[in-house]
């Protein structure tokens, strides 16, 4: 780190825990500030890829002084940590969210489906978790929580799947087994021919729906407990 931005960084402590701001955040501890700067950081890391882009060019696209960045990241690497852990955590709310708006099984898996489906196709999501995977092996552990957790998407299923095991809608042995088959009924391979670029574009609605209707369909006839069925 340059002088120039260690001195930055130090007066941006002081003036944030000066007597006269109390009230105020502590320096690096206002979330809003945080968020601006990941939000910075993913316009810029999904335009350049990770070793394109330097912490000038965060700077610059998240509106923020060298300084203020350095007080709440201390290099690229931890940025983009926290970058790609703070996408991952707002997209498994958003799928745990999809699910806990459907008491009905197969309505949720549904949903869930053609969201999840439509979110990992995107050209967005691609190119993101191109920029993953391009640093995997000089981030092996990221990579790593980014896929298998403590919390994934597997998780998130098997959750849902619990409630409805309980509920006498489900009649499942192995919770983890289940979720990930369902799961990859879900992708209908969508996700790695996306992924590999041998689909150029996003699969259409039709497409996704056709797909999700099968899955379920699928689903329900391993697992599902039928109207006056009883365990053996």
């Amino acid at each position: 780190m340059t002088q120039e931005i260690m001195t930055d960084k130090v007066n941006m402590r002081a003036e944030e825990t000066h007597p006269s701001t109390a009230g105020r955040w502590a320096a690096g501890e206002d979330p809003a500030k945080r968020q601006q700067i990941l939000d910075g950081a993913k316009r810029v890391f999904m335009k350049m890829g990770f070793d394109a882009a330097s912490m000038n060019d965060v700077t610059r696209e998240a509106g923020v002084s060298k300084g203020t960045l350095y007080v709440y990241f201390d290099n690229k690497e931890e940025l983009f940590t926290a970058m790609v852990e703070n996408e991952r955590a707002a997209f498994l709310a958003s799928m745990r969210t999809t699910l806990a708006e459907h008491d009905d099984v197969e309505a949720g898996l549904y949903k869930f489906g053609m969201n999840f489906v439509t979110h990992m196709t995107d050209e967005k999501v691609i190119s993101a978790m191109r920029t993953v995977l391009g640093v995997r092996d000089r981030m092996p552990a990221l990579c790593q929580r980014f896929l298998r957790g403590p919390e994934n998407l597997l998780t998130v299923v098997r959750e849902f799947l619990t409630e409805h095991v309980a509920a006498g809608q489900l009649k499942i042995d192995d919770l983890d087994l289940a979720a990930g088959q369902f799961l990859d009924l879900a992708s209908g391979g969508f996700f790695k021919l996306r992924l590999f670029g041998s689909m150029e574009t996003a699969p259409s609605h039709q497409e996704i729906d056709r797909v999700i209707t099968g899955a379920v369909r699928v689903f329900m006839a391993a697992y599902g407990v039928r109207h006056g069925q009883t365990e053996a």
